[in-house]
């Protein structure tokens, strides 16, 4: 492991017209790989953008159960992406099994399309799948033993965290499903109360537990104001853990 992604997410306010200049900003600050969260509004300005920066993209974010998959997975693609992440779904649809069973499947379709091609589909998590109980059991653990073992897993360290796990059991036990992770090396700041570990000043720690079987780790902080300072002092922080 070697390679360092950020999430365009946090640059949202600096793409557009500057998508160009800001994608030659952040391999300026060390980063190797973007993930994009919009593949299908310029994927060829995204894909030009990308290798003119001598930035790759190995992972996308895209709702791929709710779109077109074939238009998806073309996108990503072009684009030269082996991976589209599920972002984001419905909060409501992890309050009961049925829900979660109809996610799964919708997945499975997809990871099927997506394995024909030689790609992988994957989920992103945020807090909610973790702080909603179902049977008592967390929403997020009944999900990852539904799904399709071919989808992997980018796990967001900070929400996983929000939500109530404990970030360390969950790489102990979730293994080689866990091949993206999502960081940020930055005080907890207190808008949001973490109910399970606190992983922000142990990200080395979590690095070295997901380091087997980690395809990338992928920064993505949401700031206000200007950005750049930030992510380069991410990116500095992380260059030092992933080449180590």
């Amino acid at each position: 492991m070697s390679a360092l992604g950020v999430q365009l997410y946090s640059v949202r306010e600096r793409l557009g017209g500057e998508l160009p200049a800001t994608l030659a900003r952040l391999a300026e600050l060390g980063f190797s790989h973007v993930e994009p969260y919009d593949i299908l509004t310029d994927t060829a300005g995204l894909k030009s953008a990308a290798s003119a920066a001598g930035l790759r993209i190995a992972s996308v974010h895209a709702k791929i159960t709710e779109l077109d998959t074939q238009w998806v997975l073309d996108a990503a693609a072009e684009l030269g992406a082996r991976t589209v992440i599920v972002p984001w779904v419905a909060p409501a649809t992890f309050t009961d099994a049925d829900g979660i069973a109809m996610l799964a499947d919708a997945m499975a379709d997809a990871a099927d399309q997506a394995a024909a091609r030689g790609m992988h589909v994957g989920y992103h998590n945020h807090d909610f799948e973790f702080a909603t109980l179902v049977g008592g059991r967390p929403a997020y653990d009944l999900l990852v033993e539904r799904l399709d073992p071919r989808v992997v897993l980018e796990l967001d360290t900070f929400w996983a965290s929000v939500g109530g796990a404990d970030v360390f059991e969950l790489l102990r036990r979730l293994g080689e499903r866990v091949r993206l992770l999502h960081v940020k090396s930055e005080p907890y700041d207190g808008r949001h109360p973490i109910a399970g570990v606190d992983v922000s000043q142990r990200l080395g720690e979590v690095l070295e537990l997901a380091r087997p079987s980690l395809e990338l780790p992928v920064v993505e902080v949401v700031v206000e104001g200007d950005v750049f300072p930030v992510l380069a002092r991410n990116a500095e922080y992380f260059a030092g853990l992933v080449a180590a």
